[in-house]
């Protein structure tokens, strides 16, 4: 019997990769319904919310497209990757400038059936 797994993912996410890194590393492994309450009550919330977002898609994909059973569903891997980032100056004093890198990211869930 072939092992399936369900795919989804977030890009061009507003957040530091180093940030989401630390969320993704708290539900890696976990099965769905405690990676879901992790990220409901994470402190960092903006990434969480995001995170959790991804997750529902990816679950709704085993779901939907590959009829799995989600309480048997399970993290596989978390990826999370570096996007472009936006180059910005900020104006200083006495006529001179400082650099802004506002910084995106990506999220790859992929989630397979645990039996």
């Amino acid at each position: 019997m072939k092992n399936n797994v369900a795919k989804a993912s977030a890009r061009m996410l507003k957040i530091g990769h180093r940030k989401l890194v630390l969320v993704a590393n708290l539900i890696h492994g976990e099965p769905v319904g405690n990676a879901i309450r992790q990220l409901l009550f994470s402190k960092k919330r903006k990434v969480a919310l995001e995170v959790k977002k991804c997750l529902d898609s990816a679950i709704s994909n085993a779901e939907n497209n590959l009829g799995m059973d989600i309480d048997r569903l399970v993290i596989k891997t978390i990826t999370v990757g570096k996007s472009l980032s936006l180059k910005r100056f900020a104006a200083r004093g006495r006529g001179k400038s400082s650099s802004i890198c506002k910084k995106f990211s990506n999220l790859y869930i992929t989630l397979e059936e645990k039996f």
